[in-house]
């Protein structure tokens, strides 16, 4: 509720995004967090795999589509070229433990639903996972101010725009945060090409896994909570399934991922995250340009081939 109403009056601010920095703000009050500890652990685990089996039903293989052979690939493309860019650049700053990839997976995949879906295969703690989601929190929230300032400057019109956004910016919040400011056409391609980044989210972790098993670790190959994600988008695609249980899906799924990152963010320390110094910040910062760069490069690429939907 309250990131709700943060929400309102800054309509900049994404709610999720919102949930994060209160969830921050409550780990920094001098209160009995032990008491409070093993709800939020649930939230942040439990409540966050629920939220993201939910959100399959926003995905329709149809949808994804209809964006054409060029962009699919494209996207592919975009997606495991900033994976493995950040994981290379994390391991060669050091990062420590896990960090590498689950800030590959979240500024590659769908931002801290990607990072929880991570953490669900390497087994990494919630503390572990906090640095990885203030940082894309953090990138994510910056290109809301900054995306469309540079759209402008750069000419783009509404639908290069809407992929340009859906195919760099990492939660699916912040995209429309993002690509509302430039209409409703900017915003649908915009969700769509998001989304199709979402979908990879399954393959990507159980890939994960196998490399996992390969090097004498020991995680499940597909979390049972990416079962039901997969079951969720062959449903939407296949089943007649009623705008109203989608739009209900729709409500349920943000109010877990909130409860959830506002789990997550409790679990930040701010003092930790600046004793870890610019290391994360520059293997976050690099990614961030690096994505941006790319997609738009995609965004050039599908205009001159003639996509329809970009003109």
């Amino acid at each position: 509720m309250l990131a709700s109403l943060a929400h309102w009056a800054l309509p900049a601010v994404p709610t999720l995004t919102a949930c994060v920095v209160l969830g921050i703000v409550f780990a920094a009050l001098p209160w009995g967090h032990d008491v409070m500890r093993p709800g939020l652990a649930v939230a942040a685990r439990r409540l966050l795999r629920l939220g993201i089996v939910l959100l399959g039903f926003r995905l329709s293989l149809a949808d994804i589509a209809g964006l054409g052979w060029l962009v699919l690939g494209l996207i592919v493309a975009i997606v495991l070229a900033t994976f493995f860019l950040t994981l290379g650049l994390g391991r060669a700053f050091r990062l420590p433990g896990d960090e590498p990839l689950l800030i590959a997976a979240g500024f590659s995949i769908c931002g801290a639903s990607a990072i929880g879906a991570m953490a669900g295969v390497t087994k990494s703690k919630d503390a572990d996972q906090a640095t990885p989601v203030a940082l894309v929190t953090l990138c994510g929230t910056l290109a809301i101010a900054v995306l469309p300032a540079l759209g402008s400057l750069l000419g783009l019109d509404a639908e290069q725009f809407g992929m340009w956004t859906g195919a760099s910016v990492h939660d699916v919040g912040q995209v429309v945060a993002t690509a509302q400011v430039a209409g409703a056409s900017a915003l649908a391609i915009a969700v769509v090409v998001k989304l199709t980044r979402v979908a990879l989210l399954a393959p990507m972790v159980a890939i994960t896994g196998l490399v996992l098993r390969r090097e004498g670790r020991h995680p499940a190959i597909v979390p049972l909570f990416l079962v039901g994600f997969l079951g969720a988008v062959v449903a939407r695609t296949f089943l007649p399934l009623p705008a109203e249980f989608i739009s209900a899906t729709e409500d349920v799924q943000f109010l877990l991922l909130g409860l959830a990152l506002f789990g997550l963010g409790a679990a930040i320390r701010l003092g930790t995250l600046v004793r870890t110094g610019a290391r994360p910040l520059a293997v976050a910062a690099i990614s961030w340009v690096a994505i941006a760069g790319m997609s738009l490069g995609a965004v050039w690429l599908a205009t001159a081939t003639g996509v329809p939907a970009l003109g």
